[in-house]
């Protein structure tokens, strides 16, 4: 797996400065792996085993032909098969000449997508990244399998043989995955988004399918070598058809989930919420009123519970229209809503009555709120709510409160908080009765 840049990207990266963490990340790796080609390189020497430039040539052409045979990862980068060139390389070449050969290939694959408008910025993170990422895979995995004795070129397995090899795959797909999770933890990203079986298994899969052509390259004839690559590329092709339409598929599923989410919330928004307003409805404070009457009176804490109504609300509807006095009632749910604390609910109750419930709070706080609320809503300018018929209308709002004690039950108290409206009512309007 490896770093790709998609056409028409919109991610993070695609508009940021070209100097930011993850081209210093993809250039600091092609050095380490130049400085640490050229370092064993002068060691051991490159074309090992008599291969000429020739077998170099295939292996760099089927490097980068298996990464073309890939398909986008279902979260970041682009999972291909190039898992079968780099470990068949390293069982027939050794692992130095396997991870130039195979870092110049990943080093050239992402130039293509300059012809399909992708930023050149990208196309060189990818190219940098890719090359210095695969390079160090190869050189340390392959040296580490060649340290442990195993053998190059391999020719037969064994139990110890099959293990060393398992060893090497498994490391390479360490190493590749923490250096993706490091790129992406460095673009802002959660590194999460790397795991996908479906695309490890894939590229552990190709890393087994290599130990089967190393030896078949050594020990077999070219034609059944051939023969092998051909079946072998024909596997890749109808894989990666599988792992596309698994991809739409499961684009697909999280899309229906992601509608069915949205629709349960809605549904449960139309369930505890009033339309008009957007505050709670009578039925989500009803339930919460006998929930937290029960608790006061268990934890032995303040809760207080105010009814307020709109003043002479039925000469709005009259006077303006029933749609100006809808556009009132969203008006004074903000002002409900900005006023009281977060912790506080708000409920449309009725046509132009609101439920505010207090909790740990008592009645001379609540009614401290309830000021606040009241002169708030006086002061308005509803000249942009109601137009300019209404550039002189007073609108005003009046309150009754109650707070809960030991013997208080839902139905008693709310009757309390009513008829204490009644009574600012009854004086006057625009006033709180506790």
């Amino acid at each position: 797996m490896f770093v790709t840049m998609r056409t028409g990207s919109t991610s993070p990266v695609a508009d940021s400065p070209f100097w930011r963490g993850d081209i210093f990340f993809a250039l600091a790796m092609f050095v380490v792996a130049c400085i640490a080609i050229a370092y064993v390189g002068r060691h051991s020497g490159f074309i090992l085993h008599g291969y000429g430039w020739g077998i170099s040539a295939f292996f760099l052409l089927y490097g980068i032909f298996t990464i073309t045979v890939g398909y986008p990862h279902p979260g970041f980068g682009h999972v291909s098969f190039d898992r079968v060139a780099q470990v068949a390389s390293i069982l027939v070449l050794g692992p130095v000449d396997a991870a130039w050969i195979n870092g110049l290939a990943s080093l050239i694959y992402p130039w293509h997508r300059l012809f399909n408008k992708v930023p050149l910025r990208s196309v060189i993170i990818a190219s940098l990244h890719n090359s210095g990422m695969m390079t160090l895979v190869v050189l340390s995995c392959g040296l580490l399998y060649t340290h442990l004795g195993g053998p190059i070129p391999l020719t037969s397995l064994d139990l110890a043989t099959g293990g060393l090899l398992l060893l090497l795959v498994l490391s390479m797909q360490l190493l590749n995955d923490l250096s993706m999770m490091c790129l992406i933890y460095l673009r802002g990203s959660d590194p999460s988004r790397l795991l996908n079986v479906f695309s490890t298994g894939v590229e552990l899969t190709s890393g087994l399918m290599a130990v089967v052509v190393a030896i078949v390259f050594v020990r077999l004839e070219p034609v059944v070598f051939v023969v092998l690559l051909l079946v072998l590329s024909i596997g890749m092709l109808v894989l990666k058809q599988f792992a596309q339409m698994r991809a739409r598929l499961e684009f697909l599923v999280e899309k229906r989930t992601e509608e069915l989410r949205l629709k349960s919330l809605e549904l449960e928004q139309q369930a505890t919420h009033d339309k008009l307003t957007g505050l709670f409805n009578r039925r989500y404070a009803d339930d919460y009123l006998q929930r937290e009457i029960e608790a006061t009176r268990r934890h032995d804490r303040d809760f207080t519970v105010a009814l307020a109504d709109v003043d002479h609300f039925k000469q709005i509807n009259d006077s303006f229209s029933h749609a100006v006095g809808d556009r009132v009632l969203q008006r004074i749910s903000a002002i409900l809503v900005e006023r009281c604390r977060k912790t506080d609910v708000v409920a449309r109750y009725g046509g132009e009555e609101f439920l505010l419930c207090f909790p740990d709070t008592n009645s001379e706080f609540a009614e401290q709120i309830c000021g606040q609320i009241r002169k708030a809503v006086e002061r308005t300018d509803w000249a942009d709510v109601i137009g300019v018929g209404g550039a002189n209308t007073r609108i005003t709002i009046s309150f009754g409160i109650a707070e809960v004690n030991d013997d208080s039950r839902r139905t008693g108290i709310l009757s309390d908080a009513d008829n204490r409206l009644y009574m600012a009512k009854h004086k006057g309007r625009n006033r709180i009765v506790v």
